[in-house]
């Protein structure tokens, strides 16, 4: 199984591993430091080299930050991890902070005196970090100073880091070679007068280069730099251990590869202008350019990397039908199943993994299955261990919020489904969510609108009943690279214009805590729609790409209206007629059933 459930998470170790970091703060003669979830690439999920954050304080998420001085400590989460992260930490210890709301520097600013010193890893936070807390906090006389990293001079048992091997990602999936690639950005620089431009994130440079690796669990890239200049040339940066023997003929004479201690000294030799972006690239990366006229823009990898090509959608079509039979699969095994009352939430996840094991196509999982039964589906990105392991009764409600990587794509769906007979409260709250979905899916608005613009659609019915979730609606979707991809999203803080050929979720939600978590999501792409007689403004729309049932039980007819019913019956047609050839006979009759009109 890619899913273990051991319990790794322990806080009885934190307040020991504070009084060693404190020693050694002492030592530098440092007043405070902080520990981000972060390694030098700023990605979601990192290596166990680089879960300082974890070994220090306990919490396992996927983003925060703990600021930690002579006397207190504070872990700066947001509100997905708020109760994942009481349970986590030895809360006696670590005070927590509900980011956005408290900020980091207001907290830094009535913790630390003047003349007091904060340091940092400068390989793990961005420009864009520091300057905003230079900014705030040199006015009451505080000093940044970046350190070599103050944890890992503790961590005896400090995993070495990973040396995943990596691979070329076929043209045919990708639709277009790595040298057209470098030649569309090359041009792209030289139109800027950029000389080169420094990448950090390994997915734009898994993309821009067609590789494909396995330093991370969960996501295929492989952790390395580059640097890409006008003329289309790249060096890399990269353990040459990870490199298979054909990867030379693939990347060609215009790919140097550079060992990675390298990297320093080759920036302090660029020369020109050198494209940086302030809010992925490590300060490290900039404090190096010495010899550079720095421009700071977006990484120019992030945008074409995330409008997909004809080729990368024709491949997430295929990955999602697949993905699909594997979904339904696995739900008529559940309505089996769960009446006996002896399922676990880890047996769900399990014997989830096992029918998307069973395509034979199956790379590894998107990200960690959320497998929450009752009141555990509240909690928003839960991870069940073996403590935490609830079984899944009648009367319930279980959310399942999981995906796969495929070689032609990336999955990720949340089904919440019924076990018995639902509460009324459960229905009520489904039913102004599926409205949410159902609202996206069907919205048509105009080219140049953000994310943010369309995010009411997704909550109206919630608002009406008087209902709301903290989370985003939806998040870009990589092709068969990160589960979560930048730029655009569909949330209240995305400014990003939306532009056809971006896949996103579509995932609005609900949660009551103590009780039921609500979600629904699919994935769908940015498409041109149609212009309606008399229109005068070029509009976009969405093309869904999951087709799975959504649980008709827990589903309040009188609630929808007459679209909203046609929307649902005319989708769960095309789950029937997409899915129903390629199943069990089982599945096939449950599918029968789960799809009939309303």
């Amino acid at each position: 199984m890619f899913q273990q459930f051991d319990v790794t998470t322990q806080p009885e170790n934190g307040p020991k591993r504070l009084k060693l970091l404190r020693d050694v703060m002492k030592t530098a003669g440092v007043h405070g430091f902080l520990v981000p979830r972060s390694d030098a690439h700023q990605g979601e999920n990192v290596a166990p080299r680089d879960e300082r954050l974890e070994w220090l304080t306990g919490f396992t998420g996927s983003a925060g930050t703990c600021a930690v001085t002579g006397t207190t400590a504070a872990l700066f989460v947001d509100s997905r991890y708020t109760l994942q992260a009481a349970a986590q930490v030895d809360t006696d210890h670590f005070t927590q902070k509900k980011h956005p709301q408290d900020k980091l520097g207001d907290w830094l600013s009535e913790t630390l005196s003047k003349d007091q010193t904060l340091a940092y890893d400068p390989w793990l936070q961005t420009k864009g970090e520091i300057d905003g807390l230079d900014k705030h906090l040199k006015t009451l006389g505080i000093t940044l100073s970046p350190v070599d990293n103050l944890i890992d001079q503790i961590w005896t048992d400090q995993p070495s880091p990973p040396q995943g091997p990596v691979v070329a990602h076929p043209a045919q999936l990708a639709g277009k070679t790595h040298d057209e690639k470098r030649g569309e950005i090359g041009k792209s620089l030289a139109d800027d007068n950029i000389d080169a431009a420094v990448l950090t994130l390994p997915d734009s440079i898994a993309w821009l280069l067609n590789i494909r690796g396995s330093d991370i669990e969960r996501t295929p890239v492989a952790l390395a730099f580059a640097v890409i200049h006008q003329d289309a040339k790249v060096d890399l940066f990269i353990d040459p251990a990870k490199l298979r023997p054909t990867l030379p003929e693939h990347l060609g004479a215009d790919v140097t590869p550079h060992h990675p201690d390298q990297f320093p000294h080759f920036l302090k030799g660029l020369k020109g202008r050198v494209l940086v972006d302030k809010n992925s690239a490590p300060i490290a990366v900039s404090d190096s350019l010495t010899a550079a006229n720095i421009v700071w823009q977006r990484d120019p990898c992030i945008l074409p990397k995330a409008q997909k090509t004809p080729a990368e959608l024709d491949g997430a079509r295929a990955a999602q039908s697949r993905d699909a039979l594997a979904m339904i699969e696995f739900l008529s095994w559940l309505d089996q199943e769960a009446p006996a009352q002896t399922l676990t939430e880890i047996d769900v996840a399990q014997k989830l993994e096992g029918f998307r094991r069973a395509t034979n196509a199956l790379k590894d999982i998107s990200f960690e299955t959320i497998s929450g039964a009752g009141p555990n589906g509240a909690i928003v990105h839960y991870r069940v261990n073996t403590d935490t392991n609830r079984r899944v009764k009648q009367g319930e409600l279980l959310l399942v919020d999981s995906g796969g990587q495929y070689v032609d794509g990336t999955t990720d769906i949340t089904r919440t489904v019924a076990i018995g007979t639902p509460p009324p409260s459960a229905i009520r709250a489904f039913t102004a969510v599926l409205k949410g979905m159902i609202g996206i899916s069907r919205a048509r608005f105009p080219k140049g609108l953000a994310g943010r613009d369309i995010d009411a659609f997704a909550r109206d019915a919630l608002w009406q009943a008087g209902l709301d979730y903290d989370h985003g609606t939806g998040h870009g979707v990589g092709a068969y690279l990160g589960v979560h991809e930048g730029p655009a999203s569909i949330s209240r803080r995305s400014h990003e214009p939306l532009l056809p050929g971006m896949i996103l979720s579509n995932e609005p939600g609900y949660y009551e805590e103590g009780a039921f978590g609500i979600r629904i999501e699919n994935l769908v792409v940015v498409e041109p729609a149609q212009i309606p007689d008399g229109g005068t403004r070029e509009m976009l729309s969405f093309e869904t790409l999951t087709y799975v049932p959504i649980d008709r039980r827990l589903i309040d007819l009188d609630a929808l209206n007459s679209g909203e019913r046609s929307w649902l019956d005319a989708y769960h047609a095309q789950c029937w007629e997409r899915s129903s050839g390629g199943v069990s006979d089982s599945a096939k009759r449950w599918l029968k059933t789960a799809t009939q009109p309303l």
